[in-house]
């Protein structure tokens, strides 16, 4: 939450075209206003518009102080209240705010040696904090406290951890890191890297599984994300599917339960992992003609003849 994503840490490119020549845009400004962003046109283009060969990054001082808290839940409409809160007092110390369900944190105590669960009795939800500061010591510890001691009074914490030392942050950051190599383990399961407002994380969540017990009721739900900027993993196992073709079947018709929902949300089907090829048909059915008409365009001037990345995105 603190340093952005990609987009906001890029000041610039340096690209080789299709056509062989290299565009330079290394200047690294803050400002620069002159003409269109090809800058921001070529992130995210998956190589298909382009080589990115060298970029200039923003960077940051590092922290002098951490605090890492992992803190239960009663559901996901107390946890965006949560992070209200913490946005609202800690401004941009607020590094992380990730939210996991009960069923992901079983799969990580299940599969990943040495892992346990920090608090005494297991929660429907956990949100991991993350507070930090570059400058003098500003009691990150006892805002931390005050935030969560009047999230409790108000019921939407109901129990909490502080880490005391180093390594007992990096372990809780170990259980949240920890979730894709624990379903890898698991079996084969049905991704979704979707993003919707965040005051609407905890609508998505309530209908997404309305609909999907009600289409295949031995349905596994496996939510957590970044929740700080809308972003959702929301992944699930199929326990009953046993064949190939049952299971591409499954999958077809699991995202389109919740990329209907996500588009009724004004959400992205894509938050950060992007089409490749997986996605190409679901990007021209949830993206209007308009902006499909738009990206057609801009890949032929860039690429007329296809040779960046063929077959990807579109």
């Amino acid at each position: 939450m603190r340093y952005g994503n990609m987009r906001e840490l890029t000041l610039g490119l340096e690209v080789v075209l299709p056509d062989g020549r290299l565009w330079d845009g290394l200047r690294g400004l803050r400002k620069d206003n002159t003409g269109y962003d090809l800058k921001h046109l070529l992130i995210g283009a998956e190589g298909t518009l382009g080589i990115v060969t060298a970029a200039v990054l923003k960077l940051f001082p590092l922290p002098r102080h951490r605090v890492v808290a992992w803190i239960a839940v009663p559901n996901p409409s107390a946890g965006v209240r949560l992070l209200g809160r913490f946005s609202e007092v800690s401004g941009n110390r607020l590094t992380a705010f990730e939210l996991m369900s009960q069923p992901l944190l079983e799969l990580v105590l299940k599969h990943i040696p040495d892992s346990r669960d920090p608090l005494s009795a297991p929660a429907a939800w956990t949100v991991l904090v993350e507070l930090s500061e570059t400058g003098p010591d500003v009691s990150l510890v006892a805002q931390a406290e005050a935030i969560l001691s009047a999230a409790m009074e108000a019921g939407d914490v109901t129990d909490a951890v502080l880490a005391a030392t180093l390594s007992q942050a990096a372990r809780l950051w170990a259980l949240r890191e920890s979730t894709n190599e624990a379903q890898r383990r698991e079996g084969f399961s049905i991704k979704h890297d979707i993003s919707v407002p965040i005051h609407r994380i905890p609508e998505f969540l309530a209908r997404a599984e309305t609909a999907l017990r009600a289409w295949a009721r031995d349905v596994r739900i496996v939510p957590y994300g970044h929740v700080g900027d809308g972003n959702l993993h929301y992944n699930l196992f199929l326990p009953s599917v046993a064949s190939e073709a049952a299971l591409d079947a499954a999958t077809t018709e699991a995202n389109r339960i919740v990329y209907e929902l996500v588009a009724e949300l004004d959400g992205s089907i894509s938050a950060e992992h992007g089409i490749g090829q997986l996605k190409r048909q679901d990007l021209r059915r949830y993206s209007s003609g308009i902006e499909i008409e738009l990206m057609e365009k801009i890949k032929r001037v860039f690429d007329p003849r296809g040779l960046m990345n063929p077959g990807k995105m579109l």
